[in-house]
């Protein structure tokens, strides 16, 4: 699990193919590895990855063709920075909100608005995750954890302060970039709850009172 507190911005360093199957390798700049070992996650843009190999400031990690096509990981080129967050600690202080590093899709920047030294930022969402997002509620683009202040069907905004766009790799997006998104599972779990109460009501109102003589 993450917190989507961005620790360092490493960047691709190298990749290769083999069987259908890519290895990357992440340059992972002030991040320390000194407690990282083999089978460990640590999360490339908000994709949870697996360490395989570890160097001195580096990491590789074996990713499926559908991570490749399904998040950003595909679009980028060697030498793209990249978010990091190792997976946290039961010790660590929670920052952020609660991240699984599952990417559920990709979004688009649409628009970039400045506001004082804060930038206002929009992305075009999924049409199947927009339910998900909601104003002041929780959202991961690319690892991040940030704060929606707009939201419908089609987009959503957030704010970066200087200190995000300082530390993070939002401060060079440009418009039409691709954003790997993870909505807020608490989100999802209300979802599921909801489409059970549901189901038991329909199954009390057609079943369960026909059964024992109500109907």
């Amino acid at each position: 699990m993450f917190t989507g507190i961005i620790e360092a911005v490493g960047k691709i360093e190298a990749r290769s193919q083999e069987k259908g199957e890519w290895r990357l390798k992440f340059f992972t700049g002030d991040l320390d590895l000194s407690d990282v070992k083999i089978g460990d996650s640590i999360a490339v843009s908000g994709c949870c990855l697996t360490v395989v190999e570890k160097q001195a400031t580096a990491f590789l990690a074996d990713v499926s063709n559908e991570t490749m096509r399904c998040t950003s990981l595909g679009t980028l080129e060697i030498g793209s920075a990249v978010n990091l967050e190792k997976a946290m600690l039961a010790t660590d202080r929670f920052g952020g909100h609660i991240v699984s590093g599952h990417v559920d899709g990709v979004g688009h920047l649409i628009k970039v608005e400045n506001e004082g030294q804060s930038i206002k930022m929009t992305f075009k969402i999924p049409s199947n995750l927009s339910k998900y997002v909601a104003a002041k509620g929780s959202i991961c683009v690319d690892g991040t954890s940030l704060t929606v202040n707009e939201a419908n069907d089609d987009y959503f905004a957030v704010n970066l302060i200087p200190h995000t766009q300082d530390e993070t790799v939002s401060g060079s997006y440009q418009i039409g970039d691709s954003v790997n998104l993870e909505v807020d599972i608490i989100a999802r779990y209300l979802e599921r709850m909801n489409e059970g109460l549901n189901n038991k009501a329909h199954e009390i109102t057609e079943g369960y009172l026909k059964e024992n003589g109500f109907g």
